[in-house]
């Protein structure tokens, strides 16, 4: 995948300060760090393989990062920052916005943020490989964040649908749970069609638990 332009590093002298450099070579360290692991996984990929990916020195690597699973986590935030991002400007709702207010805004909103879930990992299958596969073979720290983050999105859903008591909140978090079960293959084998021929029945079930008062009092309708 082609480095975004703000991240290349302009050619021979340039005048950029030492601290947009750092920031430039960080972002292109962990791509190359996904964009490695895509190909190779987490116990195969060497420091050397990312450098070589990236373009940037041994030297820049070790002032940025202290080893191989320092560059792994930041990388695994910035996966799950650029998902944010992308959510949002598909979604078309800021970080921070008001929820929507009736029953059918809030089930709408829910369905666009499932396809544009999708969307986004299978417009960034490396990272998605990094946040969803080579998380495990990373270690207990890196699979504790992922836990966290997986509680995260599990309550901004059920934020999202307006899940009144605990039982409606553990159907969120069943939801989540099983999205992410079910995204992991596509994702590992980085199948963008089959990650994103899954939103419609993903749709279709949410549209079940909703009608059936699952998703909103925790009880049959």
């Amino acid at each position: 995948m082609p480095e975004p332009q703000s991240r290349r590093l302009p050619r021979g002298r340039h005048a950029l300060a030492r601290e947009e450099v750092r920031r430039i070579q960080r972002a292109r360290l962990c791509r190359a760090m996904a964009e490695v692991m895509a190909e190779k996984g987490y116990v195969d990929t060497s420091v050397a393989d990312v450098l070589q990916r990236a373009t940037v020195s041994r030297q820049s690597f070790y002032e940025l990062f202290d080893s191989k699973i320092d560059c792994f986590m930041a990388a695994f935030a910035g996966a799950g920052e650029l998902l944010l991002e992308r959510l949002s400007a598909d979604v078309g709702v800021a970080r921070g916005a008001a929820t929507p207010g009736t029953s059918a805004d809030r089930l709408d909103m829910c369905e666009r943020v499932i396809g544009a879930y999708l969307r986004a990992l299978a417009a960034e299958l490396p990272y998605a490989r990094l946040f969803l596969v080579e998380v495990y073979a990373a270690g207990p720290e890196a699979i504790d964040r992922r836990a966290r983050t997986q509680e995260i999105i599990a309550g901004a859903l059920a934020d999202l649908v307006g899940a009144a008591d605990e039982p409606a909140r553990f159907a969120c978090r069943t939801i989540v749970a099983a999205t992410s079960a079910m995204v992991t293959p596509p994702v590992a084998e980085q199948d963008a069609d089959a990650l994103l021929a899954l939103g419609p029945p993903l749709i279709e079930h949410v549209r079940l638990l909703w009608s059936a008062g699952l998703l909103t009092t925790g009880e049959p309708a």
